[in-house]
Protein backbone atom coordinates (compact mmCIF):
# COMPACT_ATOMS: atom_id res chain seq x y z
CA UNK A 1 0.00 0.00 0.00
CA UNK A 2 1.55 3.26 -1.12
CA UNK A 3 -0.76 5.85 0.35
CA UNK A 4 0.44 6.01 3.97
CA UNK A 5 -2.70 4.50 5.42
CA UNK A 6 -1.25 4.40 8.95
CA UNK A 7 -0.58 8.13 8.95
CA UNK A 8 -4.13 8.72 7.76
CA UNK A 9 -5.41 6.63 10.65
CA UNK A 10 -3.44 8.71 13.14
CA UNK A 11 -3.93 12.20 11.74
CA UNK A 12 -7.43 12.06 10.27
CA UNK A 13 -8.95 13.00 13.68
CA UNK A 14 -6.66 16.07 13.77
CA UNK A 15 -8.11 17.12 10.42
CA UNK A 16 -11.51 16.65 12.04
CA UNK A 17 -10.49 18.92 14.92
CA UNK A 18 -9.42 21.59 12.43
CA UNK A 19 -12.78 21.30 10.66
CA UNK A 20 -14.69 21.57 13.95
CA UNK A 21 -12.68 24.68 14.83
CA UNK A 22 -14.33 26.52 11.92
CA UNK A 23 -17.87 25.40 12.76
CA UNK A 24 -19.84 27.90 14.88
CA UNK A 25 -20.43 26.53 18.36
CA UNK A 26 -24.21 26.81 18.01
CA UNK A 27 -24.15 24.38 15.04
CA UNK A 28 -24.09 21.39 17.37
CA UNK A 29 -25.56 18.87 14.94
CA UNK A 30 -22.98 19.79 12.30
CA UNK A 31 -20.18 19.28 14.83
CA UNK A 32 -21.53 15.83 15.69
CA UNK A 33 -22.01 14.90 12.03
CA UNK A 34 -18.44 16.00 11.24
CA UNK A 35 -17.12 13.85 14.09
CA UNK A 36 -19.18 10.90 12.87
CA UNK A 37 -17.85 11.28 9.31
CA UNK A 38 -14.23 11.51 10.48
CA UNK A 39 -14.43 8.49 12.77
CA UNK A 40 -16.51 6.58 10.23
CA UNK A 41 -13.89 7.10 7.51
CA UNK A 42 -11.18 6.14 9.98
CA UNK A 43 -13.00 2.90 10.84
CA UNK A 44 -13.39 2.07 7.15
CA UNK A 45 -9.65 2.62 6.71
CA UNK A 46 -8.96 0.10 9.49
CA UNK A 47 -11.01 -2.43 7.52
CA UNK A 48 -9.03 -1.62 4.37
CA UNK A 49 -5.86 -2.16 6.39
CA UNK A 50 -7.18 -5.51 7.62
CA UNK A 51 -8.09 -6.56 4.07
CA UNK A 52 -4.53 -5.84 2.87
CA UNK A 53 -2.78 -7.30 5.93
CA UNK A 54 -0.79 -10.50 5.38
CA UNK A 55 -1.55 -12.63 8.45
CA UNK A 56 1.14 -15.17 7.53
CA UNK A 57 3.85 -12.60 8.29
CA UNK A 58 4.78 -12.26 11.96
CA UNK A 59 6.76 -9.05 11.54
CA UNK A 60 5.87 -5.39 11.06
CA UNK A 61 3.99 -4.38 7.91
CA UNK A 62 3.08 -1.04 6.23
CA UNK A 63 6.10 0.69 7.76
CA UNK A 64 6.44 4.47 7.44
CA UNK A 65 9.80 5.80 8.56
CA UNK A 66 11.06 9.37 8.33
CA UNK A 67 13.81 11.30 10.07
CA UNK A 68 12.37 13.67 12.66
CA UNK A 69 15.10 14.81 15.07
CA UNK A 70 18.24 13.27 13.53
CA UNK A 71 20.66 14.58 16.16
CA UNK A 72 19.01 12.30 18.75
CA UNK A 73 18.06 9.49 16.34
CA UNK A 74 14.36 10.27 16.81
CA UNK A 75 12.14 9.19 13.93
CA UNK A 76 8.56 9.26 12.82
CA UNK A 77 8.36 5.49 12.61
CA UNK A 78 5.05 3.64 12.52
CA UNK A 79 3.91 0.16 11.53
CA UNK A 80 1.44 -2.61 12.33
CA UNK A 81 1.55 -6.33 13.04
CA UNK A 82 -0.81 -9.01 14.38
CA UNK A 83 -0.51 -7.63 17.90
CA UNK A 84 -1.56 -4.09 17.04
CA UNK A 85 -3.95 -4.62 14.09
CA UNK A 86 -6.92 -5.92 16.15
CA UNK A 87 -6.51 -3.03 18.58
CA UNK A 88 -6.41 -0.55 15.69
CA UNK A 89 -9.67 -1.97 14.32
CA UNK A 90 -11.25 -1.93 17.79
CA UNK A 91 -10.14 1.69 18.26
CA UNK A 92 -11.73 2.72 14.98
CA UNK A 93 -14.98 0.94 15.81
CA UNK A 94 -15.38 2.20 19.38
CA UNK A 95 -14.57 5.81 18.54
CA UNK A 96 -17.10 5.71 15.71
CA UNK A 97 -19.77 4.27 17.99
CA UNK A 98 -18.67 6.65 20.74
CA UNK A 99 -19.78 9.62 18.65
CA UNK A 100 -23.33 8.28 18.66
CA UNK A 101 -23.17 7.37 22.35
CA UNK A 102 -22.28 11.06 22.85
CA UNK A 103 -25.03 12.32 20.56
CA UNK A 104 -27.13 13.78 23.40
CA UNK A 105 -24.23 15.80 24.80
CA UNK A 106 -25.41 19.38 25.39
CA UNK A 107 -22.58 21.01 27.33
CA UNK A 108 -19.78 22.67 25.28
CA UNK A 109 -20.32 20.34 22.33
CA UNK A 110 -17.53 21.87 20.27
CA UNK A 111 -14.94 21.39 22.99
CA UNK A 112 -16.16 17.88 23.81
CA UNK A 113 -15.81 16.52 20.29
CA UNK A 114 -12.48 18.28 19.68
CA UNK A 115 -11.06 16.56 22.78
CA UNK A 116 -12.76 13.32 21.76
CA UNK A 117 -10.92 13.35 18.41
CA UNK A 118 -7.63 14.33 20.06
CA UNK A 119 -7.96 11.29 22.33
CA UNK A 120 -8.50 9.23 19.18
CA UNK A 121 -5.22 10.42 17.70
CA UNK A 122 -3.33 9.66 20.91
CA UNK A 123 -4.67 6.11 21.17
CA UNK A 124 -4.13 5.28 17.50
CA UNK A 125 -0.62 6.73 17.68
CA UNK A 126 0.36 4.49 20.59
CA UNK A 127 -0.77 1.34 18.82
CA UNK A 128 1.14 2.23 15.64
CA UNK A 129 4.34 3.85 16.98
CA UNK A 130 7.64 2.02 16.54
CA UNK A 131 9.85 4.83 17.83
CA UNK A 132 9.89 4.92 21.63
CA UNK A 133 10.03 8.73 21.75
CA UNK A 134 7.01 8.95 19.45
CA UNK A 135 5.28 6.23 21.48
CA UNK A 136 5.78 8.27 24.66
CA UNK A 137 4.46 11.46 23.07
CA UNK A 138 1.25 9.76 21.96
CA UNK A 139 0.98 8.11 25.39
CA UNK A 140 1.05 11.56 26.99
CA UNK A 141 -1.29 13.05 24.37
CA UNK A 142 -3.99 10.68 25.65
CA UNK A 143 -3.69 12.04 29.19
CA UNK A 144 -4.80 15.61 28.49
CA UNK A 145 -8.13 15.03 26.66
CA UNK A 146 -9.14 12.26 29.05
CA UNK A 147 -8.49 14.56 32.02
CA UNK A 148 -10.78 17.24 30.61
CA UNK A 149 -13.43 14.84 29.30
CA UNK A 150 -13.85 13.41 32.80
CA UNK A 151 -13.28 16.67 34.67
CA UNK A 152 -15.68 18.82 32.61
CA UNK A 153 -18.37 16.42 31.38
CA UNK A 154 -18.40 13.89 34.21
CA UNK A 155 -20.55 13.34 37.30
CA UNK A 156 -20.66 15.10 40.68
CA UNK A 157 -17.14 13.99 41.70
CA UNK A 158 -15.68 14.59 38.26
CA UNK A 159 -12.86 16.92 39.39
CA UNK A 160 -11.56 14.48 41.99
CA UNK A 161 -11.85 11.54 39.57
CA UNK A 162 -10.01 13.47 36.84
CA UNK A 163 -7.21 14.54 39.16
CA UNK A 164 -6.79 11.00 40.51
CA UNK A 165 -6.67 9.62 36.97
CA UNK A 166 -4.16 12.29 35.95
CA UNK A 167 -1.83 11.75 38.91
CA UNK A 168 -1.83 7.97 38.65
CA UNK A 169 -1.15 8.06 34.92
CA UNK A 170 1.48 10.77 35.24
CA UNK A 171 3.26 8.76 37.95
CA UNK A 172 3.40 5.79 35.60
CA UNK A 173 4.57 8.02 32.76
CA UNK A 174 7.48 9.34 34.82
CA UNK A 175 8.65 5.81 35.61
CA UNK A 176 8.25 4.89 31.96
CA UNK A 177 10.36 7.89 30.92
CA UNK A 178 13.18 6.79 33.22
CA UNK A 179 13.05 3.32 31.68
CA UNK A 180 13.06 4.77 28.15
CA UNK A 181 16.10 6.91 28.91
CA UNK A 182 17.85 3.90 30.43
CA UNK A 183 17.27 1.93 27.25
CA UNK A 184 18.31 4.84 25.05
CA UNK A 185 21.68 5.41 26.71
CA UNK A 186 22.42 1.71 27.27
CA UNK A 187 21.58 0.50 23.77
CA UNK A 188 23.40 2.77 21.34
CA UNK A 189 21.36 5.96 21.60
CA UNK A 190 18.34 4.80 19.64
CA UNK A 191 14.60 5.01 20.23
CA UNK A 192 13.80 2.64 17.36
CA UNK A 193 11.78 -0.16 18.98
CA UNK A 194 12.73 -2.70 16.30
CA UNK A 195 16.41 -1.86 16.70
CA UNK A 196 16.08 -1.98 20.49
CA UNK A 197 14.43 -5.40 20.17
CA UNK A 198 17.54 -6.58 18.35
CA UNK A 199 20.27 -5.00 20.50
CA UNK A 200 18.77 -4.51 23.99
CA UNK A 201 19.00 -8.15 25.21
CA UNK A 202 22.77 -8.20 24.64
CA UNK A 203 23.40 -4.59 25.62
CA UNK A 204 21.65 -4.96 28.97
CA UNK A 205 22.94 -8.44 29.78
CA UNK A 206 25.18 -8.23 32.87
CA UNK A 207 24.73 -4.45 33.17
CA UNK A 208 24.26 -3.27 36.76
CA UNK A 209 22.46 -0.24 38.12
CA UNK A 210 23.13 0.48 41.79
CA UNK A 211 24.28 -3.10 42.25
CA UNK A 212 21.11 -4.52 40.65
CA UNK A 213 20.45 -5.98 37.23
CA UNK A 214 19.59 -3.16 34.82
CA UNK A 215 17.16 -5.52 33.09
CA UNK A 216 15.22 -6.02 36.32
CA UNK A 217 15.18 -2.31 37.13
CA UNK A 218 14.04 -1.20 33.67
CA UNK A 219 11.55 -4.09 33.43
CA UNK A 220 9.88 -3.04 36.69
CA UNK A 221 9.89 0.67 35.81
CA UNK A 222 8.18 0.06 32.49
CA UNK A 223 5.88 -2.60 33.93
CA UNK A 224 4.52 -0.24 36.59
CA UNK A 225 3.95 2.43 33.95
CA UNK A 226 1.93 -0.01 31.88
CA UNK A 227 0.34 -1.79 34.87
CA UNK A 228 -1.37 1.42 35.99
CA UNK A 229 -3.22 1.48 32.68
CA UNK A 230 -4.26 -2.21 32.78
CA UNK A 231 -4.94 -1.71 35.78
CA UNK A 232 -3.00 -4.23 37.87
CA UNK A 233 -3.54 -4.53 41.62
CA UNK A 234 -2.62 -2.43 43.64
CA UNK A 235 -2.55 0.31 40.95
CA UNK A 236 -6.25 -0.11 40.13
CA UNK A 237 -7.86 2.31 42.60
CA UNK A 238 -8.19 5.17 40.09
CA UNK A 239 -10.35 3.09 37.74
CA UNK A 240 -13.74 2.67 39.49
CA UNK A 241 -14.10 6.36 40.30
CA UNK A 242 -12.99 7.41 36.81
CA UNK A 243 -15.57 5.08 35.28
CA UNK A 244 -18.40 6.15 37.56
CA UNK A 245 -17.81 9.86 37.00
CA UNK A 246 -16.97 9.75 33.30
CA UNK A 247 -19.65 10.30 30.63
CA UNK A 248 -20.91 7.05 29.13
CA UNK A 249 -18.92 7.33 25.88
CA UNK A 250 -15.71 8.01 27.78
CA UNK A 251 -16.32 5.01 30.03
CA UNK A 252 -16.76 2.96 26.85
CA UNK A 253 -13.42 4.14 25.49
CA UNK A 254 -11.66 3.85 28.84
CA UNK A 255 -12.67 0.21 29.35
CA UNK A 256 -12.78 -0.78 25.70
CA UNK A 257 -9.44 0.65 24.55
CA UNK A 258 -7.34 2.52 27.09
CA UNK A 259 -7.01 -0.41 29.51
CA UNK A 260 -5.65 -2.50 26.62
CA UNK A 261 -2.79 -0.07 26.13
CA UNK A 262 -1.18 -1.43 29.29
CA UNK A 263 -1.19 -5.06 28.12
CA UNK A 264 -0.12 -3.95 24.66
CA UNK A 265 2.80 -1.97 26.10
CA UNK A 266 4.02 -4.91 28.19
CA UNK A 267 3.97 -7.23 25.18
CA UNK A 268 5.46 -4.74 22.74
CA UNK A 269 8.14 -3.28 25.02
CA UNK A 270 8.89 -5.53 28.00
CA UNK A 271 8.59 -8.79 26.09
CA UNK A 272 10.30 -7.43 23.00
CA UNK A 273 13.18 -5.49 24.52
CA UNK A 274 13.85 -7.49 27.69
CA UNK A 275 12.92 -11.13 27.10
CA UNK A 276 15.28 -12.07 29.94
CA UNK A 277 12.95 -10.31 32.36
CA UNK A 278 9.95 -12.32 31.19
CA UNK A 279 11.32 -15.49 32.77
CA UNK A 280 12.31 -13.66 35.92
CA UNK A 281 8.91 -11.94 36.28
CA UNK A 282 6.55 -14.61 34.89
CA UNK A 283 5.48 -16.10 38.23
CA UNK A 284 4.86 -12.62 39.69
CA UNK A 285 2.85 -11.72 36.58
CA UNK A 286 0.67 -14.81 36.92
CA UNK A 287 0.20 -14.15 40.64
CA UNK A 288 -0.82 -10.54 39.97
CA UNK A 289 -3.30 -11.88 37.42
CA UNK A 290 -4.78 -14.16 40.07
CA UNK A 291 -5.11 -11.24 42.49
CA UNK A 292 -6.81 -9.15 39.82
CA UNK A 293 -9.26 -11.96 39.05
CA UNK A 294 -10.24 -12.63 42.68
CA UNK A 295 -10.01 -9.09 44.06
CA UNK A 296 -11.86 -7.56 41.10
CA UNK A 297 -14.59 -10.18 41.41
CA UNK A 298 -15.02 -9.68 45.16
CA UNK A 299 -15.14 -5.89 44.78
CA UNK A 300 -17.72 -6.18 41.98
CA UNK A 301 -19.83 -8.46 44.16
CA UNK A 302 -19.95 -5.79 46.88
CA UNK A 303 -21.16 -2.94 44.65
CA UNK A 304 -24.59 -1.33 44.74
CA UNK A 305 -23.88 1.00 41.79
CA UNK A 306 -24.26 -0.83 38.47
CA UNK A 307 -21.58 1.22 36.72
CA UNK A 308 -19.08 0.60 39.50
CA UNK A 309 -19.87 -3.12 39.31
CA UNK A 310 -19.00 -3.12 35.62
CA UNK A 311 -15.84 -1.10 36.37
CA UNK A 312 -14.58 -3.66 38.88
CA UNK A 313 -15.42 -6.43 36.43
CA UNK A 314 -12.74 -4.89 34.17
CA UNK A 315 -10.15 -5.41 36.91
CA UNK A 316 -11.30 -9.00 37.10
CA UNK A 317 -11.24 -9.67 33.37
CA UNK A 318 -7.87 -8.10 32.67
CA UNK A 319 -6.43 -10.51 35.23
CA UNK A 320 -7.01 -13.34 32.74
CA UNK A 321 -4.82 -11.55 30.21
CA UNK A 322 -1.99 -11.32 32.75
CA UNK A 323 -2.20 -15.05 33.46
CA UNK A 324 -2.21 -15.86 29.76
CA UNK A 325 0.77 -13.58 29.09
CA UNK A 326 2.82 -15.34 31.76
CA UNK A 327 2.27 -18.67 29.97
CA UNK A 328 4.78 -17.71 27.26
CA UNK A 329 7.52 -19.29 29.40
CA UNK A 330 5.91 -22.71 28.80
CA UNK A 331 7.80 -22.83 25.49
CA UNK A 332 11.18 -22.77 27.28
CA UNK A 333 13.27 -25.90 27.92
CA UNK A 334 12.75 -25.61 31.68
CA UNK A 335 9.03 -26.21 31.07
CA UNK A 336 9.30 -28.97 28.50
CA UNK A 337 9.21 -26.86 25.31
CA UNK A 338 5.41 -26.70 25.45
CA UNK A 339 4.89 -24.46 22.44
CA UNK A 340 1.16 -25.23 22.25
CA UNK A 341 0.63 -24.00 25.80
CA UNK A 342 2.57 -20.81 25.11
CA UNK A 343 0.56 -20.18 21.93
CA UNK A 344 -2.71 -20.77 23.74
CA UNK A 345 -1.78 -18.55 26.68
CA UNK A 346 -0.38 -15.61 24.73
CA UNK A 347 -3.06 -15.87 22.04
CA UNK A 348 -5.71 -15.99 24.77
CA UNK A 349 -4.26 -12.91 26.45
CA UNK A 350 -4.40 -10.90 23.22
CA UNK A 351 -7.84 -12.28 22.34
CA UNK A 352 -9.06 -11.34 25.82
CA UNK A 353 -7.94 -7.77 25.18
CA UNK A 354 -10.23 -7.57 22.19
CA UNK A 355 -13.13 -9.49 23.70
CA UNK A 356 -13.13 -7.48 26.89
CA UNK A 357 -13.00 -4.34 24.76
CA UNK A 358 -16.23 -5.23 22.98
CA UNK A 359 -18.03 -6.73 26.00
CA UNK A 360 -17.15 -3.96 28.46
CA UNK A 361 -18.03 -1.30 25.87
CA UNK A 362 -21.43 -2.96 25.41
CA UNK A 363 -21.98 -3.12 29.18
CA UNK A 364 -21.17 0.56 29.72
CA UNK A 365 -23.44 1.60 26.85
CA UNK A 366 -26.28 -0.41 28.43
CA UNK A 367 -25.62 1.17 31.83
CA UNK A 368 -25.81 4.57 30.15
CA UNK A 369 -29.14 3.67 28.52
CA UNK A 370 -30.82 2.94 31.84
CA UNK A 371 -29.18 5.93 33.53
CA UNK A 372 -30.57 8.28 30.87
CA UNK A 373 -34.07 7.09 31.77
CA UNK A 374 -33.97 6.52 35.52
CA UNK A 375 -31.25 9.09 36.40
CA UNK A 376 -29.61 6.70 38.85
CA UNK A 377 -27.61 3.45 38.75
CA UNK A 378 -28.50 1.88 42.09
CA UNK A 379 -29.13 -1.82 41.52
CA UNK A 380 -31.67 -2.06 44.34
CA UNK A 381 -33.59 0.91 42.93
CA UNK A 382 -34.95 -1.02 39.97
CA UNK A 383 -36.83 -4.33 39.80
CA UNK A 384 -39.10 -5.96 37.22
CA UNK A 385 -37.74 -4.08 34.20
CA UNK A 386 -37.99 -7.20 32.03
CA UNK A 387 -41.72 -6.62 31.59
CA UNK A 388 -41.26 -2.94 30.79
CA UNK A 389 -38.15 -3.12 28.55
CA UNK A 390 -38.00 -6.64 27.04
CA UNK A 391 -35.61 -5.77 24.18
CA UNK A 392 -33.21 -3.98 26.53
CA UNK A 393 -33.46 -6.91 28.93
CA UNK A 394 -32.57 -9.45 26.25
CA UNK A 395 -29.53 -7.50 25.07
CA UNK A 396 -28.35 -6.93 28.64
CA UNK A 397 -28.75 -10.64 29.37
CA UNK A 398 -26.41 -11.52 26.50
CA UNK A 399 -23.92 -8.85 27.61
CA UNK A 400 -23.97 -10.14 31.20
CA UNK A 401 -23.58 -13.75 30.05
CA UNK A 402 -20.66 -12.71 27.85
CA UNK A 403 -19.11 -10.96 30.85
CA UNK A 404 -19.37 -14.04 33.02
CA UNK A 405 -17.78 -16.19 30.31
CA UNK A 406 -20.69 -18.32 29.12
CA UNK A 407 -19.71 -20.86 26.41
CA UNK A 408 -20.85 -19.74 22.98
CA UNK A 409 -19.85 -16.13 23.65
CA UNK A 410 -16.46 -14.58 22.93
CA UNK A 411 -15.35 -14.08 26.53
CA UNK A 412 -15.36 -17.82 27.18
CA UNK A 413 -12.97 -18.59 24.31
CA UNK A 414 -10.25 -16.16 25.38
CA UNK A 415 -10.48 -17.02 29.08
CA UNK A 416 -10.30 -20.74 28.28
CA UNK A 417 -7.22 -20.16 26.10
CA UNK A 418 -5.51 -18.30 28.95
CA UNK A 419 -6.23 -21.19 31.33
CA UNK A 420 -5.11 -23.84 28.81
CA UNK A 421 -1.83 -22.03 28.23
CA UNK A 422 -1.02 -21.29 31.86
CA UNK A 423 -2.08 -24.60 33.41
CA UNK A 424 1.12 -26.58 32.58
CA UNK A 425 3.28 -23.88 34.19
CA UNK A 426 1.14 -22.23 36.89
CA UNK A 427 -1.20 -25.05 37.84
CA UNK A 428 -2.23 -23.83 41.28
CA UNK A 429 -2.65 -20.25 40.12
CA UNK A 430 -4.97 -21.39 37.34
CA UNK A 431 -6.97 -23.58 39.72
CA UNK A 432 -7.31 -20.71 42.19
CA UNK A 433 -8.22 -18.23 39.46
CA UNK A 434 -11.24 -20.32 38.44
CA UNK A 435 -12.81 -18.84 41.57
CA UNK A 436 -13.13 -15.74 39.42
CA UNK A 437 -15.56 -17.58 37.14
CA UNK A 438 -17.85 -18.21 40.10
CA UNK A 439 -17.53 -14.59 41.21
CA UNK A 440 -18.33 -13.40 37.68
CA UNK A 441 -21.50 -15.46 37.65
CA UNK A 442 -22.43 -14.29 41.15
CA UNK A 443 -22.19 -10.53 40.61
CA UNK A 444 -23.62 -10.47 37.10
CA UNK A 445 -26.54 -12.81 37.81
CA UNK A 446 -27.34 -11.25 41.16
CA UNK A 447 -27.41 -7.79 39.59
CA UNK A 448 -29.51 -9.04 36.67
CA UNK A 449 -32.04 -10.66 39.00
CA UNK A 450 -32.47 -7.54 41.13
CA UNK A 451 -32.80 -5.20 38.14
CA UNK A 452 -35.02 -7.18 35.78
CA UNK A 453 -36.99 -9.76 37.78
CA UNK A 454 -39.66 -9.45 40.43
CA UNK A 455 -42.45 -6.91 40.60
CA UNK A 456 -42.04 -3.81 38.45
CA UNK A 457 -41.24 -0.69 40.44
CA UNK A 458 -44.20 1.67 40.05
CA UNK A 459 -41.86 4.57 39.30
CA UNK A 460 -40.84 2.88 36.04
CA UNK A 461 -44.18 1.96 34.50
CA UNK A 462 -43.59 4.57 31.78
CA UNK A 463 -39.89 3.82 31.19
CA UNK A 464 -39.29 3.86 27.41
CA UNK A 465 -37.69 0.92 25.58
CA UNK A 466 -34.17 1.15 24.15
CA UNK A 467 -34.32 3.35 21.04
CA UNK A 468 -32.88 3.01 17.54
CA UNK A 469 -29.83 5.20 18.14
CA UNK A 470 -28.92 3.19 21.23
CA UNK A 471 -29.46 -0.06 19.34
CA UNK A 472 -27.14 1.23 16.59
CA UNK A 473 -24.33 1.60 19.14
CA UNK A 474 -24.81 -1.75 20.87
CA UNK A 475 -25.82 -4.18 18.11
CA UNK A 476 -22.40 -4.24 16.34
CA UNK A 477 -20.72 -5.17 19.62
CA UNK A 478 -23.36 -7.81 20.28
CA UNK A 479 -22.80 -9.34 16.83
CA UNK A 480 -19.02 -9.43 17.33
CA UNK A 481 -19.46 -11.09 20.74
CA UNK A 482 -21.67 -13.79 19.28
CA UNK A 483 -19.59 -14.30 16.14
CA UNK A 484 -16.24 -14.76 17.90
CA UNK A 485 -17.90 -16.90 20.55
CA UNK A 486 -18.96 -19.36 17.86
CA UNK A 487 -16.17 -18.91 15.32
CA UNK A 488 -12.95 -17.35 16.75
CA UNK A 489 -10.71 -18.59 13.92
CA UNK A 490 -10.57 -15.28 11.94
CA UNK A 491 -9.17 -13.42 14.94
CA UNK A 492 -6.75 -16.19 15.90
CA UNK A 493 -5.51 -16.33 12.30
CA UNK A 494 -4.66 -12.63 12.40
CA UNK A 495 -2.56 -12.87 15.54
CA UNK A 496 -1.03 -16.36 15.25
CA UNK A 497 2.16 -15.53 13.32
CA UNK A 498 2.95 -12.51 15.48
CA UNK A 499 2.34 -14.51 18.66
CA UNK A 500 4.80 -17.17 17.39
CA UNK A 501 7.33 -14.42 16.70
CA UNK A 502 7.00 -13.06 20.25
CA UNK A 503 7.22 -16.54 21.80
CA UNK A 504 10.29 -17.52 19.77
CA UNK A 505 11.95 -14.20 20.62
CA UNK A 506 11.36 -14.64 24.34
CA UNK A 507 12.43 -18.29 24.36
CA UNK A 508 15.55 -17.84 22.24
CA UNK A 509 16.87 -14.78 24.04
CA UNK A 510 15.36 -14.97 27.49
CA UNK A 511 15.65 -18.49 28.81
CA UNK A 512 19.29 -18.53 29.87
CA UNK A 513 20.34 -14.89 29.61
CA UNK A 514 22.40 -13.47 32.44
CA UNK A 515 20.35 -11.37 34.81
Amino acid sequence: MEYNILSWLIWLPVIGIAAIAFIPRDKEDLIKITSAIVTGVQFLLTLVLWNNFDASIGSIQFEEQYKWIPSFNIEYFIGVDGLSLPMVILTGLLFFLGVFVSWNTKKAVKGYFALFLLLNTGVMGVFLSLDFFLFYIFWEVMLLPMYFLIGMWGGPQREYAAIKFFLYTLFGSVLMLVGILGLYFSCGNTFNILELTRVAPDALSGLLWWGMSAIKVIWVLLFIGFAIKVPVFPFHTWLPLAHVEAPTAISVLLAGILLKLGVYGILRVNYGLMPDGVYWFSYALALLGLINVVWGGLCALAQTDLKKLVAYSSVNHMGYSLIGMAAVVAAGESHGLNMKAAQAGLGGAVFQMFNHGTISAMLFILVGVIYERAHHREIEGFGGLASQMPVYTGITAIAFFAGLGLPGLSGFISEAMCFIGAFPVFRWIVIASTIGILLNAAYFLWAFQRIFFGKLNEKYTDLPEINRLELFTVIPLLVITLFFGIYPAPYIDIIASTMDTIINHVVSLGAYASM
